[in-house]
């Protein structure tokens, strides 16, 4: 198991959900990554790349899919 797996399961077990509900989906690492990557780069401040990813994960917990989140930010940096 990977440290992120051993974490999410530290943190499910932590507060109490299911570490399913929280886990990365396959390739969702690989996605995550690069737009974070994306962020860091394209505004210069390495401090972005987290704090985008925080937002992201608040967007998915609305319901909006990874790959459409991953399309607006690649649509927003291109700009």
């Amino acid at each position: 198991m990977a440290w992120i797996d051993d974490v999410t399961d530290h943190v499910a077990r932590s507060c109490g959900i299911d570490a399913q509900a929280i886990a990365l989906e396959p390739g969702d690492a690989d996605v995550l990554l690069d737009v974070a990557a994306v962020a860091a780069h394209r505004s210069g401040q390495r401090t972005n790349a987290p704090l985008l990813c925080h937002v992201l994960g608040r967007a998915r917990a609305q319901g909006v899919p990874l790959d459409v989140l991953e399309a607006a930010v690649r649509e927003f940096t291109e700009r």
